[in-house]
């Protein structure tokens, strides 16, 4: 029989992902525009955050929770950390720990640069999170964090776009 110790553990290492996420790759606000612009989706979610950030670890599950819900649709989520250089193994684990399957970003290049090449209107303040339609039209943008039901409308909105005529 298992003790009970040793079904904890089990189990915990059952719900640690078994595979580490990409490495994020380094890109400057222009890579980000293209990589919402490259084919294949019918609206593109953008959020970038920090992992000293806690709204943005509290946000993190229910966009990774819409992505996963609207993929069918045609929905990729775009994630860019924004955590100082010398973190990486920390932005990397943070986001194995989440289940991160995908390439993500790293922002490169000067902070007001990079803030300016997304959106003009942006403050810099994270989390921020950008909807595109397939076109690569930006939809909507806001700071802060947002909940699921939030998170999941605005993206819907943003697909409803790309089927009207």
């Amino acid at each position: 029989m298992i003790s009970t110790l040793a079904a904890l553990a089990l189990a915990a290492s059952a719900a640690v992902p078994s595979n580490p996420a990409p490495v994020p790759s380094p890109a400057e606000a222009g890579a980000i525009l293209a990589e919402v612009k490259r084919p294949g989706a019918a609206a593109v979610l953008v959020n970038v955050w920090a992992t000293w950030c806690s709204p943005c670890r509290q946000e993190f599950p229910d966009l990774l929770h819409v992505a996963r819900d609207l993929a069918p649709k045609g929905l990729r989520l775009v994630l860019v950390s924004v955590d100082i250089p010398g973190s990486e193994a920390e932005t990397r684990s943070f986001l194995t720990s989440q289940g991160v399957d995908f390439p993500t970003f790293v922002r490169a290049g000067k902070d007001e640069t990079f803030v300016d090449g997304l959106e003009r209107q942006w403050s810099g303040a994270i989390p921020a999170t950008f909807v595109y339609d397939g076109g690569g039209k930006l939809v909507r943008f806001w700071e802060g964090r947002a909940s699921y039901p939030v998170i999941k409308q605005r993206a819907l909105e943003a697909l409803e776009t790309k089927e009207k005529p």
